[in-house]
């Protein structure tokens, strides 16, 4: 249902929010700890700066940080910034008779502001701190994890 673009910004920001203060780092670097190829990443990185989520610095000490703490940062900020969730206002089969949405059409529009309400209320900080307590408590089995 998402986008990948959706997928890969979201793994760029939750990876910039376990920076230290004040700490940056390069796009090489997020490419490899997200599995993003950089090409790809470096486009979305464009997007979430102008959408003034991330800041970049160039120079030999520049790179990407979070442009606000990641409590302030929802999902829905980090979507809309890249691949925006399009609500259903019309008839999506362009059928002038249709002038409210059918119960079909109506239907799909309130499961999508579900999903919307879900990440508007979701911050980047949350989906960090369970996923350093997910790492910590996957078992390992014979030095695989499980």
């Amino acid at each position: 249902m998402l986008s990948q673009t959706v997928e890969y910004a979201l793994r760029a920001v939750v990876h910039l929010a376990g920076l230290k203060p004040g700490q940056t780092v390069n796009s090489e670097s997020i490419a490899e700890q997200t599995k993003v190829s950089h090409g790809y990443l470096a486009k979305i990185l464009r997007d979430l700066v102008v959408a003034r989520l991330i800041t970049s610095q160039r120079g030999p000490n520049g790179g990407f940080a979070l442009a606000r703490p990641a409590g302030t940062i929802s999902m829905l900020d980090v979507v809309n910034a890249v691949d925006p969730i399009m609500r259903l206002k019309e008839c999506p089969l362009g059928n002038p008779l249709h002038i409210e949405l059918c119960p079909l059409h109506r239907r799909l529009d309130n499961a999508i502001g579900m999903i919307e309400r879900e990440f508007q209320r979701t911050m980047i900080a949350e989906v960090l701190e369970t996923t350093e307590q997910h790492r910590k408590v996957t078992p390992t089995v014979r030095g695989k994890k499980a």
